[in-house]
């Protein structure tokens, strides 16, 4: 995924275009001309959460041809990061994938949602491999790296965890249809308090995916119990038929991670959604709203809950 402001990182394959709107014309600045490092970092709480880990990757120019050994250059190492709560501080380890054994790869990929077999880098990622933190819901959690001379801070704060009321497959409009459902989310949003979620699903065991519309805020709907169709986020690509769009196929096995996370973390997902959704030749420049000091990109914080289920009603 690439971020669609002017940088190319290697993690975040959000497609750029940063082409000409009606209004001005626009030219992408060399990557020289800006943030020297892209950060994508994660706190989890919750059953089930990941330890903390971070990405700490160099920018592609805007016109960079793009391979698997400029994905391994793209990646920086030997960098100091540290992780602190206001009480406790904690360092955490880089490690790459070609330096584990099969067994651990297997963990890593499953951990970071991708195929071992099929890996043609040598990801690396900075990791409490030790599990010396423990996110709680509920404080703040601030972030310094230390690299080549430069100093990369960012904050970011875990928000109390508000799950969903109950989730079930309803069959889908139209005709009637055994092979297809769609999914009723059934949420009761806390009142009088800025509330914002992410949704991301897995299928089958596989890697989760955020789909279209991955972030909400709870500007429309604040204190309100209502229900709402959770659309498949593997239809997303527009590879299924009109009709197949945002449903599930009955059989399969899915799992719905719902996480409540901060402002900033809504912003920035928020903004690379809409870039993602908005590309071609009239499309509007959009500036992600990172929330690094000292680079771009990610360092965000996730109270989380997981429901798994067999596609059926």
């Amino acid at each position: 995924m690439a971020l669609k402001n002017l940088y190319i990182p290697a993690l975040l394959c959000i497609a750029s275009m940063g082409l000409t709107s009606c209004e001005e014309e626009y030219t992408p600045i060399p990557s020289d001309s800006g943030p020297k490092y892209v950060v994508e970092g994660y706190l989890e709480t919750g059953e089930g959460a990941a330890p903390p880990y971070l990405l700490l990757t160099r920018p592609f120019d805007f016109y960079s041809t793009i391979g698997p050994d400029d994905f391994d250059a793209s990646f920086i190492h030997d960098a100091f990061v540290s992780v602190s709560d206001g009480d406790n501080t904690v360092i955490l380890q880089e490690i790459c994938f070609n330096d584990l054994d099969d067994e651990t790869k297997e963990l890593l990929a499953e951990f970071l949602g991708f195929d071992a077999d099929s890996l043609a880098v040598n990801f690396c990622a900075y990791m409490d491999i030790f599990n010396q933190l423990q996110p709680e819901a509920g404080k703040s959690y601030s972030l310094e790296i230390l690299v080549e001379g430069d100093t990369i801070t960012s904050s970011t704060y875990i928000p109390i965890h508000v799950p969903l009321d109950s989730m079930r497959f309803l069959p889908p409009p139209g005709e009637p249809n055994d092979t297809l459902a769609q999914l009723a989310c059934y949420l009761s949003d806390p009142p009088n308090e800025a509330n914002y979620y992410r949704i991301l699903g897995s299928t089958n065991g596989g890697p989760f995916e955020a789909g279209l519309a991955g972030v909400e805020e709870d500007l429309y709907f604040d204190g309100k119990s209502f229900e709402f169709q959770l659309l498949n986020p593997q239809t997303s690509n527009g590879d299924v038929e009109p009709d197949e769009f945002g449903l599930y196929i009955v059989g399969d096995t899915i799992t719905i991670k719902w996480a409540s996370i901060d402002e900033a973390t809504f912003n920035f997902w928020n903004t690379v959604e809409f870039a993602a959704a908005n590309q071609g030749p009239f499309a509007t420049y959009t500036r992600i709203q990172s929330n690094i000091e000292g680079g771009i990109g990610i360092w965000g914080g996730y109270s989380i809950s997981y429901q798994t289920m067999i596609v059926d009603y």
